[in-house]
């Protein structure tokens, strides 16, 4: 008698609609690579954010801005390997669909197409809405991201908190609004001031996963090279650090140089 196959149900931008209207909190991650994408769906992660940090803790880049399109594809084609029930999302790099819309659904398509990626992220808000429109028409869901939007690093000069002023949050309200209106089935909000999220949150049908935007959102995404403490230079307040596998690595790694000049590894239990 042959063994029952486990049917793995997979998350999907469903799946995050019911859990929002639940109240029940979505938990998303970024990965670059096949291993770290195992893990972190055999651990339960709902989402797995391929994204364009990619270029700054992959690549050792000081921005986004310099990843392309087929390297972002390359890593989404590596961590959908290692899938098995995590909603899979690709950000959309910097050039690839500010241009025009038809720019971006060529973008949104080869990532579908060529790395298995269930949907794509871009960042921006009215300015983008034909792109986001364009994409979500030919059948790609969409994640918005408003808030901090590293792509535009040139144009704001630096990380600090946004929509801080009446100005910009009415902006950020209208941008939401005009996003979900759009098609969008979340939306990131990222390092805003947590009286707005919620605000946001409370007035948008479709999930929001904050980072740096307070505990109201419907979900929350880290880089994982922070939480796990592998990048040790970024400590911003909204970074819970939940390893220090930086120091750990080390140490296996000075412990592995000693077992060698000492001659103590390999020992007779590790040869043939």
């Amino acid at each position: 008698m042959s063994a029952a196959i486990k049917e793995v149900k997979k998350v999907t931008t469903n799946t995050l609609q019911k859990m929002k209207a639940a109240g029940e909190k979505i938990s998303m991650i970024t990965a670059y690579d096949f291993s770290f994408a195992t893990i972190f769906d055999a651990a339960g992660i709902e989402i797995i954010l391929v994204g364009d940090s990619a270029s700054n803790v992959m690549a050792g880049h000081v921005t986004t801005l310099p990843i392309t399109l087929d390297q972002m594809i390359y890593h989404a084609q590596s961590v959908v390997r290692g899938r098995e029930r995590s909603l899979i999302v690709c950000d959309i790099p910097f050039g690839y669909y500010q241009s025009n819309s038809d720019i971006a659904l060529a973008s949104a398509i080869r990532i579908m197409k060529e790395s298995g990626a269930n949907t794509v992220k871009l960042e921006g808000g009215e300015e983008v809405i034909d792109s986001v429109k364009k994409i979500v028409s030919a059948g790609i869901p969409v994640m918005g991201h408003l808030g901090l939007t590293p792509q535009s690093i040139n144009k704001f000069g630096t990380y600090v908190v946004r929509a801080t002023e009446e100005q910009e949050a009415a902006k950020l309200r209208k941008d939401a609004m005009l996003l979900q209106e759009a098609g969008c089935f979340a939306i990131v909000l990222e390092k805003i001031p947590a009286a707005l999220a919620k605000e946001v949150t409370d007035s948008l049908s479709i999930p929001t996963i904050g980072i740096g935007a307070g505990g109201h959102c419907d979900g929350q995404v880290l880089v994982m090279h922070d939480m796990l403490g592998i990048n040790t230079e970024f400590k911003p307040r909204f970074l819970r650090q939940y390893l220090n596998l930086s120091e750990q690595v080390t140490g296996a790694v000075q412990q592995y140089i000693k077992d060698i000049k000492s001659k103590d590894f390999p020992n007779e239990s590790e040869q043939y």
